[in-house]
């Protein structure tokens, strides 16, 4: 590949490259954003994307059958963290964005072998509508009084970080974290609430403590300027604008489908890094060997992989860098999508699905009822449920055989949601060491970690500073302004090189 060269001071010197490891939202979002940027500048950079599987997009990985849409990752994606929404829209798919289902918005708990509806009204896992709570069976009156006290506790003061569990028992009492907090915001994250962070993960729970003394006032006072502010909009509120989650109606793959459509540098898929190197005196201080023998060299490398790939590969010149990424956890995590007939499967609950406390004992972890949630997801005469397993709950339900993990998830839907009806068809996916774990301190650890980083190397993804799409959309476009950056300090002349050698 021969460079595109420009004159700088009288130096004839090829353009940056940079190259980003890892093909999954958070690598193919900062390629995109970089190429974006670089244009919209006038810079010349060039780029290369290597991805060791042969398909593009990571988790995010959607299927049809018919028509049937089944997502084998993640199924939509928050509109408060706006990255998501944007992405799609800077890749011009506003158009296929749609809203969660407004027809059945219940989610419900199993406890105590029952299936019991969130009350109305509840913000996370706060709740806003003092009557709907105050009748709900789903808290006893002793865990109900509990959370009411939230409303006298003083604040904390400090902003050093804090387990889920902790946070959680401090402002609501122990119930609340039993029933609520495990399954919806460690269930969110795979997590343990007792190593969890919450200034990683929750941050906004604190923020609200701290600017309101009390998470009960501070939800009602958001909930409630919400409100004012639909009912003062110049603008008509719209199902999409309302809406916590969307996604895409054809799946969400399609946002990975549109980035690698979209770029225009040399990608390199079905290929991994066999070694990285640095070399700080060398006009391109960083060589890349991929697993076929080809070598690259490059003036910044992005890691977008897992941190434990990206502790292999600087291993041999950052070790310290090395032993701090593998101490970020992960864990492994599976879905479970099953298709029914309507008729065979009767009124199965008016909601989009169903958390499962700790507690409980169940060998899953949730359930979605996926043609519920949003649109063109199943025919109108079907169904299609999702069902989750794995994680930090049950790790060992990783460990079974297609058959066997199949029969585990029909016994527990027939316990949970009294489901006996054989499904016209299932689907396995299963994500070995890909969901990692943001245990207390994370923030930190990260601050410390990209301390290590020697200029050029960037770290961004899924392990570090968020695991939604939108968070690994703003990580890699953060990437993206960050690497443009540093190509703006590269000294004139650090390129002086003949084209023949850069041809080679």
């Amino acid at each position: 590949m021969i460079d595109i060269l420009h004159t700088n001071n009288g130096y004839s010197s090829p353009i940056p490259h940079i190259v980003i490891i890892g093909g999954g939202i958070t690598g193919l979002s900062a390629a995109f954003y970089l190429e974006r940027e670089a244009q919209a500048r006038g810079l010349a950079i060039r780029y290369t994307l290597i991805e060791r599987e042969k398909r593009w997009g990571g988790k995010l990985l959607t299927d049809t059958v018919d028509d049937f849409v089944i997502e084998g990752g993640p199924d939509s994606f928050i509109t408060q963290k706006p990255w998501g929404v944007q992405l799609a829209r800077d890749l011009g798919l506003g158009d296929q964005l749609i809203p969660i289902s407004e027809r059945r918005g219940k989610v419900y708990v199993f406890s105590r072998g029952r299936l019991q509806p969130m009350p109305d009204g509840m913000m996370l896992i706060v709740p806003t509508r003092m009557m709907p709570f105050a009748l709900s069976p789903l808290i006893s009156p002793v865990g109900k009084l509990r959370m009411a006290l939230d409303l006298v506790l003083p604040a904390r003061r400090d902003s050093s970080d804090e387990t889920v569990a902790d946070f959680i028992r401090r402002r609501l009492g122990r119930e609340a974290l039993d029933k609520l907090a495990e399954p919806l915001l460690s269930g969110i994250h795979n997590s343990e609430t007792e190593r969890q962070s919450i200034m990683a993960t929750f941050p906004r729970l604190r923020e609200v403590e701290a600017r309101h003394g009390s998470l009960i006032r501070g939800m009602v006072a958001q909930r409630a300027a919400s409100l004012r502010r639909q009912a003062t909009s110049a603008r008509p509120s719209t199902p999409l604008a309302n809406s916590p989650f969307v996604t895409l109606k054809n799946g969400v793959a399609g946002l990975t489908n549109a980035l690698v459509q979209s770029l225009t540098g040399r990608l390199i898929n079905g290929r991994g890094v066999a070694t990285l190197a640095h070399d700080p005196t060398a006009s391109r201080p960083y060589r890349i060997h991929l697993d076929d023998g080809e070598r690259l060299d490059a003036d910044i490398v992005m890691l977008t992989a897992p941190a434990y790939t990206a502790a292999e590969l600087v291993e041999s010149f950052l070790p310290r860098l090395a032993t701090g990424l593998r101490q970020i956890r992960y864990v492994s995590t599976g879905t479970v999508s099953l298709a029914y007939r309507r008729a065979d499967v009767g009124t199965l609950m008016d909601g989009y699905g169903v958390v499962i406390p700790r507690a409980e004992g169940r060998r899953i972890n949730a359930i979605t009822i996926s043609s519920s949630k949003f649109a063109h997801r199943a025919p109108d005469d079907s169904v299609l449920l999702r069902v989750f397993v794995g994680g930090s709950r049950n790790p060992d339900v990783m460990d079974l055989e297609d058959t066997a993990l199949l029969a585990l998830v029909q016994a527990e839907l027939r316990t949970v949601l009294g489901l006996q009806a054989t499904p016209l068809f299932s689907r396995i996916y299963r994500w070995p060491r890909a969901n990692p774990q943001y245990d207390v301190g994370h923030l930190e650890h990260m601050n410390a970690l990209e301390r290590l980083c020697p200029p050029g190397l960037l770290l961004s993804g899924s392990a570090y500073r968020g695991v939604g799409i939108p968070d690994c959309a703003h990580q890699g476009q953060q990437a993206a302004m960050d690497a443009l950056a540093y190509v703006d300090t590269l000294p004139a002349g650090q390129y002086a090189t003949s084209n023949a050698v850069e041809a080679s």
